[in-house]
């Protein structure tokens, strides 16, 4: 089955930056788009970038543009998010995800259906 298992997080400052990684089992890995998704306490998870299976394109959040960035191995089977200037508005659960088929849309939320445990980031100000 559709294994995904993040890590990388931790308690940083303001400012700085962070890379969490994502290692991906139990399919096709460079056939399907993959996100990160993120849910701080008390509000619903959200999107935050996505990378077609290729690489060749990336979609970011308004919020996180020029400050993460998207990347993805195909042949290791792992995806990266590099978060660069965090804030205190960034501490939050950050979620790997895969899209539901091979032909999904990679800048469509909705698509995203298999999720990994999650990895929490909190950042300090």
């Amino acid at each position: 089955q559709v294994q995904l298992v993040e890590s990388g997080g931790g308690l940083v400052q303001a400012g700085d930056s962070l890379r969490l990684s994502c290692l991906a089992s139990g399919h096709t890995f460079s056939l399907y788009p993959m996100g990160w998704f993120r849910q701080a306490p008390g509000k619903e998870r959200e999107f935050v970038a996505s990378i077609s299976s290729t690489s060749n394109s990336t979609h970011l959040a308004n919020s996180v543009k020029g400050r993460f960035t998207i990347t993805r191995d195909n042949r290791k089977k792992m995806v990266w998010l590099q978060m660069n200037s965090l804030k205190s508005e960034d501490t939050a659960v950050y979620y790997c995800t895969r899209t539901r088929s091979i032909g999904s849309d990679y800048r469509s939320p909705g698509e995203f259906y298999f999720w990994g445990q999650g990895t929490q980031v909190t950042v300090s100000s």
